[in-house]
């Protein structure tokens, strides 16, 4: 299962590029979870190796994605309001720890949260509906926007352009992994079968 999703996020990466990075960065910051960090680590790890892909260009491309996905967000929480959150917390499955961790650093910090909230675990999706749910004024909602996406993404970006050159390791040790939990799950079978046979057989004829 592994192997598959981090082939099918590698794939798209390599056949779409740079539409992979700014459609998954875009709809993760408008709040919808998809993996568009993982996506990001994947262009930037190929850029090392792959001339179809320019680090540069997967930073602009990110930037602007991110920007224009919380304003979206943003959008959508001013309109929708707490209603709007909650129904999106219920499709979308998110904890009700993660929203009261929101209100509470939004309570705190005020705008600056959006700047922060990048770097926060689950805080990256939720960041931009709950700003506009809570009245953010946009122009210091815009500022902190852009300048944490600026710098989260030239972060991300940046580790996994200098990773990239152990991809092909990484990559073999993925491959490792999955041989090795298929050669445990195939000895778990056969120790199971085998378990049954010799129990079967020292039970007493009916």
């Amino acid at each position: 299962m592994t192997q598959s999703i981090f082939d099918f996020l590698r794939d798209a990466v390599v056949h779409y590029g740079y539409w992979a990075v700014g459609v998954a960065l875009l709809l993760e910051n408008t709040g919808i979870p998809v993996p568009g960090e993982t996506i990001l680590l994947l262009a930037s790890f190929l850029a090392y190796s792959q001339d179809e892909l320019q680090l540069s260009w997967i930073i602009v491309v990110a930037i602007v994605a991110a920007t224009i996905g919380d304003n979206l967000g943003f959008i959508a929480g001013y309109y929708g309001g707490r209603r709007l959150l909650d129904r999106y917390q219920n499709i979308f499955r998110i904890k009700s720890a993660t929203l009261q961790k929101g209100e509470r650093l939004f309570a705190r910090y005020g705008a600056a949260t959006v700047f922060f909230a990048r770097f926060v675990f689950g805080m990256r999706v939720v960041a931009g509906p709950m700003a506009g749910v809570l009245r953010m004024p946009w122009k210091k909602f815009l500022i902190f926007n852009f300048l944490g996406a600026a710098l989260w993404v030239s972060v991300i970006s940046s580790a996994g352009y200098l990773f990239g050159r152990h991809w092909d390791r990484m990559e073999n040790a993925i491959k490792r992994l999955d041989l090795a939990v298929g050669i445990v799950v195939v000895v778990a079978i056969v120790a199971l079968w085998w378990w049954n046979w010799r129990k079967a057989k020292a039970a007493p004829p009916e």
